[in-house]
């Protein structure tokens, strides 16, 4: 068995390994260079989770709506249907609801295109310019909305039921989506006949357009006698065409005393 080293042997070897370049002691005990490192654990790859897609929800806003109005059964319950829609983005823009106005036991149902500015404003259609000369033309063949006779009386709505921005015209998926709700209104009042104001509401009831075609003949719409008109409107632009508009009021009038 070897002795200890002394301490002088320690001490030149110590200076022999300064001499070489040796400046620190690194560890305490040796390491063996020649062994084989351990094994690094292995990595193992997670591959990335997607997430989940889900599938936008497509909603049908005109079945939305025929379902509201089916359930509606007086016109109490129709209004609040037409309040509680809120896929129309008229809805979002507009002040108020536009239901009706008049008698819901009157003959004539008149059935306008969308309200203006005065209709957003009060909430009952055809009460602006367009509506006082409605009246006026009512009036002429002795019909108005605020008869107390019934069988003089008219009762009066739009296909819309919110004002389109600036009074532009009302889009075909605006109408689409509406329309349900107008058919229901016409089969709760159930009129004798019906006036169609403009081309938009032909366009809804009619599938038709062309009001200077339409005007002038009886048209079948939903079951019952349909009479197309000038929209008042159109007769403050054109005061021309109010002759048209009077044989058209006479025809009216003659339906009703035939009826």
């Amino acid at each position: 068995m070897e002795s200890q080293m002394d301490f002088h042997t320690a001490k030149a070897l110590l200076e022999w390994q300064i001499e070489l370049g040796a400046t620190e002691a690194i560890c305490d005990a040796p390491i063996d260079r020649y062994q084989a490192p351990a094994p690094k654990p292995a990595r193992v790859a997670v591959a990335p989770v997607a997430p989940a897609r889900v599938a936008p929800v497509s909603v049908d806003p005109v079945a939305v709506a025929r379902a509201a109005a089916a359930g509606a059964t007086s016109l109490e319950a129709l209004r609040d249907a037409i309040e509680g829609f809120d896929l129309c983005d008229l809805k979002k823009g507009a002040r108020s609801l536009v239901f009706a106005d008049g008698r819901p036991e009157a003959r004539v149902m008149v059935i306008g295109e969308a309200p203006g500015a005065d209709e957003d404003r009060l909430g009952r259609p055809f009460v602006g310019r367009a509506g006082q000369l409605l009246d006026k033309m009512l009036a002429a063949i002795d019909l108005g909305r605020d008869q107390a006779d019934a069988r003089q009386a008219v009762y009066i709505t739009n296909v819309l039921p919110w004002r389109p921005p600036q009074n532009r015209d009302p889009l075909p998926e605006e109408v689409a989506m509406m329309l349900p709700f107008v058919e229901k209104h016409i089969e709760l009042v159930a009129p004798e006949v019906l006036v169609l104001m403009g081309n938009h509401s032909c366009q809804a009831l009619l599938g038709r357009r062309g009001i200077t075609r339409l005007r002038g003949h009886w048209i079948e719409a939903l079951g019952r006698p349909a009479l197309p008109m000038f929209h008042p409107a159109y007769l403050l632009r054109n005061p021309q065409a109010k002759r048209e508009a009077w044989h058209d009021l006479l025809m009216l009038q003659h339906k009703l005393r035939q009826g």
